[in-house]
């Protein structure tokens, strides 16, 4: 990245400050909704506001894609993001530092829990196939992995936990409706605080695409991670927060 602190969009040329937005409005598609995506970009401060998609997608929605420019500026000194602040390392390595400091397997424990069904993202992390070439935790052989799959319940993942001594739960939500992904992980930190004193409470770790990581305090996770986590990194703070910095269930 250059020194350059204040940016603005690039579209055709730099600088130009053009940004395409999409969005659906609750309208069947006619002349009116299209003048309606139109006003909405123009509220957003996207001035002149060009449509150039728009298509019916059920009975009284349709789905539009606004061309335009905006006058906004982004101050990249302002920005505050969660970096990784451990090192990352090979399953190799990872497999290497177990077997040395911990001398036993580390158990990990997974799950979509509520109502969420997706388990693309949680599979990703945990199946030895794993994403995009990289290798899932099933692969290290100094980890156990039990992948519960999907809509499992808190009291079962709890005493899933417990059963498989569990030094990490992983909690994948993609279902995000109403802050179910919230409401549902805060009812999970609720129930291993309950079950488990805080000496033999694994790791607790939730991830998926509309978490902001900045909020495991609040949520009560020891750690948040978004999209394009990959196995790797998951595995490597494994190994910092459990094995490194000691942090391992009595």
């Amino acid at each position: 990245m250059s020194d350059t602190t204040i940016v603005r969009p690039y579209g055709d040329t730099t600088g130009d400050g053009m940004v395409q937005v999409s969005f659906t409005l609750p309208v069947p598609h006619d002349k009116r909704a299209e003048g309606a995506a139109v006003q909405l970009a123009a509220k957003m401060g996207i001035d002149p506001a060009m449509l150039v998609h728009a298509k019916p997608v059920g009975d009284g929605f349709t789905f539009f894609v606004v061309y335009g420019r905006v006058n906004h500026l982004v101050d990249l000194s302002a920005v505050r993001v969660v970096e990784r602040d451990y090192p990352l390392l090979s399953a190799k390595e990872v497999n290497a530092v177990v077997k040395r400091r911990l001398r036993r397997k580390l158990s990990v424990v997974g799950a979509c829990i509520g109502t969420d069904a997706h388990t693309v993202g949680i599979d990703a992390i945990l199946n030895v196939k794993g994403i995009a070439g990289e290798k899932g935790l099933e692969y290290y052989r100094e980890l156990t992995v039990t992948n519960l799959g999907a809509q499992v319940s808190v009291p079962e993942l709890v005493e899933a936990a417990r059963a498989q001594r569990a030094d990490a739960v992983l909690v994948s939500q993609v279902v995000t409706q109403r802050d179910a992904h919230l409401h549902n992980t805060r009812e999970m930190t609720a129930a291993f605080r309950e079950a488990m004193p805080a000496q033999k409470r694994p790791l607790l770790i939730v991830g998926g695409p509309r978490f902001d990581e900045h909020m495991a305090g609040e949520l009560g996770v020891d750690r948040i991670f978004g999209r394009g986590t990959t196995p790797g990194e998951v595995a490597s703070y494994l190994v910092h927060a459990l094995v490194t910095n000691r942090r391992v269930p009595a």
